[in-house]
């Protein structure tokens, strides 16, 4: 930036902090600041500039955006920018493992074809190159629709469809090569693999053997079987890929039997939707008390190995996973960020032990099985989106986490995370989904989906990071840690945008400054930043296209200039889909980006094959026409 555009800059935001003091010397309420609407909003947000970072205030032209930004859409395809195109990459059922059938629509394949094919659901993946031609693909499948996935609709389940329904889940490994017409995976490579419900895996760190994480069928209680409903992902630094486990109550139910506050907390109840426990007893509650203990950790995997075990991190804290975003500080230890994704739970973040050893890849291998877990709590004064934060640590012994309080061990404060983060007085969130750093000023953001729930319960009231009651629409939250270091103890935080409708509301429900009748979209999930510094956007919202959701359309894939605030639309997908996961190749001239659940809820897709076909859940490959940088 040059003389005179730094002094033109100055001067801008000695206006906006004119008028921003002007609104807080009026004595501004909680209250008034809500009925200010998006005017009162973008002024908060643009007086707040992070470190090497300009408030969001939607400054048009983006140097860093180079595609036209794309209208909503309503179709059953999908939609990217005028010079790019986009194709199907894998479906769910396509055969990945040698001798593995071609996907049948009928509903009727055992449990053996959807064991060596392309699980359901995509969400989060990570690229891993093998050369400059080819690279692997871990791809997390999340779940999967009984009324798609058998020809009876779960209606009539067996013990069969129970395997079948397990092998659907988990993550899918597979190889995929550069060629002609962009992209295309290979089905038999050797690189090739299913981790299912059914996988063997180890536990490590301080949960690991724990009394409360033994079974009748594992008195080590280190050894369990499987991953499901894998959320998002994460990728280290030493090559390995994390899965996230999310929403894994829902596949345990505890019939006839009262849960206690434990399992409250994490959701179990007295029945299932997918029914597995009705055939595979690990997942009946009243004969396998600690198997849920087993699941809603993040699972460390080798896609470089088939063989490898994969390892689920207890260190890193039992939760409904969202993502784990890893970094390296400055001072060489590996941070992980989380998110719980449910309404009123917590953003938190790992610091390891020991530090991380560049020249020494095999040496990283274990930095995540040691470590301190921190939970975030947000501070802001009355009716301010802006304010400092404190990570507070989740060690027993300190904060709280004693005996007296329910903690016996560190293994306990890990087993159940979210009980300890309400102990420690940790900041209830509008449902904090993907995290993301940026590869350069070490930024870090974190989509707050929705929460219908907030301002309704006593522990979830109004106010900083989450300044609206029965939130519809989400927004981002962003934060610098202290001194650029991201082992730091505290942190200044404020909102990089606030996503609404302004075509429908006028008040703060409108969205912040960046947000317009052109951009306009509710519940950010998926993010990312590429090598560039452009923040993805990912949504998984209403898409009713009605009432407070008029004009938005399917859900959508956005990038944002961090530096000037602007927001362009980029993707749209299928009807009734979410767009989820977001890999790029390393030369950042190739993104896969996820659609799943085409078609839910009974909704007319048929995508991608089109015509009566099933609607399947699929990755897109997009590129540029001109084989230039993605969105450059």
């Amino acid at each position: 930036m040059n003389k005179d555009q730094l002094q033109a800059d100055s001067a801008m935001h000695q206006d906006i902090d004119s008028d921003f003091s002007k609104i807080i010397d009026a004595g501004l309420s909680r209250r008034r600041f809500m009925q200010g609407g998006a005017t009162a909003m973008g002024l908060f947000l643009a007086a707040n500039p992070l470190t090497q970072a300009v408030a969001a205030s939607a400054q048009p032209n983006s140097k860093l955006l180079g595609f036209d930004k794309i209208p909503t859409s309503t179709a059953d395809t999908f939609v990217v920018p005028e010079g790019y195109v986009a194709k199907p990459l894998i479906s769910w059922g396509d055969p990945i493992l040698q001798g593995a059938p071609m996907f049948d629509e009928s509903g009727k394949q055992p449990s053996s074809a959807q064991a060596g094919q392309f699980g359901d659901n995509t969400d989060g993946m990570s690229f891993f190159p093998l050369s400059e031609d080819r690279a692997l693909l871990a791809v997390n499948n999340e779940y999967t629709n009984y009324k798609l996935l058998f020809d009876h609709q779960g209606q009539a389940m067996t013990a069969d469809d129970v395997k079948k329904a397990q092998a659907a889940h988990g993550v899918s490994v597979f190889e995929i090569k550069r060629s002609n017409d962009g992209w295309e995976y290979i089905k038999d490579s050797k690189y090739n693999r299913r981790i299912t419900a059914n996988t063997e895996m180890m536990l490590t760190g301080p949960a690991a053997g724990h009394d409360l994480m033994k079974t009748s069928a594992d008195a080590s209680g280190k050894k369990v079987l499987g991953t499901f409903n894998n959320c998002a992902n994460g990728e280290t630094p030493w090559g390995t890929y994390l899965t996230c486990e999310e929403n894994f109550n829902g596949y345990f139910a505890k019939p006839g039997g009262e849960q206690d506050v434990h399992q409250k907390r994490y959701g179990i109840k007295d029945d299932s939707k997918y029914q597995w426990y009705k055939f595979d007893d690990r997942f009946d509650v009243t004969k396998e008390a600690n198997e849920p203990n087993r699941h809603g950790w993040v699972v460390e995997i080798d896609p470089m190995d088939p063989t490898a075990t994969p390892l689920k991190r207890t260190a890193l804290g039992r939760f409904k996973h969202e993502n784990a975003a890893v970094t390296v500080a400055d001072n060489g230890h590996v941070v992980v960020y989380l998110g719980d994704d449910e309404r009123g739970e917590h953003i938190y973040k790992f610091v390891s032990r020991n530090k991380y050893n560049p020249s020494n890849q095999a040496a990283n291998r274990d930095l995540l099985e040691q470590g301190t877990l921190y939970v975030a709590r947000f501070n802001a004064k009355d009716g301010e989106v802006r304010g400092t934060g404190e990570w507070i640590e989740l060690t027993y012994g300190k904060n709280g986490l004693t005996k007296e309080n329910g903690f016996n061990s560190q293994a306990e404060v890990m087993i159940f995370a979210r009980e300890a983060a309400t102990v420690v007085g940790a900041t209830t969130m509008d449902r904090p989904e993907w995290v993301a750093v940026h590869p350069e000023t070490k930024t870090v953001c974190c989509t707050l989906t929705n929460n219908k729930n907030r301002g309704k319960k006593d522990n979830q009231p109004v106010g900083g990071p989450n300044p609206r009651a029965n939130n519809k629409y989400g927004q981002i939250v962003r934060w610098n840690e202290a001194n650029g270091d991201n082992t730091a103890a505290t942190f200044k935080w404020d909102l990089f945008l606030v996503a609404g409708n302004p075509t429908v509301h006028k008040d703060f429900y409108a969205g912040s400054a960046n947000i317009t009748d052109e951009n306009m979209f509710n519940s950010p999930d998926g993010l990312g930043f590429d090598q560039g510094g452009r923040l993805w956007i990912m949504t998984d919202g209403k898409y009713s296209n009605e009432g407070d959701f008029a004009g938005m359309g399917n859900n959508q894939v956005l990038v944002a200039d961090p530096a000037t605030g602007e927001v362009r639309r980029f993707a749209t997908g299928p009807i009734a889909c979410e767009l989820t996961g977001l890999a790029f190749s390393p030369d950042q001239r190739t993104v896969f980006i996820g659609v799943q659940h085409p078609g839910e809820k009974d909704k007319p897709s048929h995508f991608p094959a089109g015509g009566n076909s099933k609607p399947r859940s699929t990755i897109m490959v997009v590129q540029r026409k001109d084989g230039g940088i993605i969105a450059a």
